[in-house]
């Protein structure tokens, strides 16, 4: 007498067990390729906006300064926030900790190369990734910047801006401020911010 087996069976066909493992890792590499280019660039990309700035400083192309390592850089935004601002403004440079900015012209052989190797997507990237929300877009001369904020409610602890310096073509800015500020503060420092980068950076 024979029995027929009616217990689901824990085997799949060979075909179709192979198949299911290329699907997994055809998933796998497609992840790792979008995580690439989300955070991609020259070398091994920056995570965060400060390891920006270290990575970048001494790079070809690079320009960097500090607004707030003396008083006169200080003295000098006051000035502004006087002729383009009240209050928020005055209270915002007032909250000031750190401030910063990064301009970046490719005038060289080696500064264009960054620029073919990723330079822009590693900066959308870690913006991207350090999860800041939008603050607003404010028209600075010729420049169109973007800020973003890292921001607990109504406060603010960091401000960033992105944009580019006028007339030069391929050129990018990348400003940080940190420090204490309310929203609105934080908004009216954002329309003085390409001012002062041309006052300080320049091309």
């Amino acid at each position: 007498m024979h029995f027929i087996d009616s217990s689901p069976t824990c085997h799949r066909p060979l075909s179709t067990r192979i198949w299911l493992q290329l699907l997994a890792l055809g998933i796998a590499i497609g992840l790792l390729m979008l995580s690439g280019c989300r955070a991609g660039g020259p070398g091994t990309p920056a995570r965060t906006v400060s390891a920006f700035f270290a990575k970048y400083r001494d790079r070809p192309g690079f320009r960097t300064t500090e607004w707030s390592a003396d008083l006169l850089q200080r003295l000098a935004l006051v000035r502004v926030g006087k002729l383009l601002g009240g209050n928020d403004l005055t209270n915002a440079i007032t909250g000031i900790r750190t401030a910063r900015v990064m301009s970046f012209t490719p005038t060289s052989g080696s500064a264009q190369g960054l620029v073919r190797e990723g330079l822009n997507n590693e900066v959308s990237g870690l913006l991207q990734a350090e999860r800041y929300t939008s603050l607003v877009n404010s028209n600075g001369g010729a420049a169109t910047y973007q800020y973003v904020v890292k921001a607990s409610g109504d406060q603010v602890s960091e401000l960033v801006a992105t944009g580019a310096l006028p007339d030069a073509l391929g050129s990018f800015v990348l400003v940080q401020v940190q420090g204490n500020f309310t929203r609105s503060q934080a908004e009216a420092l954002s329309k003085v911010l390409p001012e002062v980068v041309q006052q300080t950076a320049g091309k």
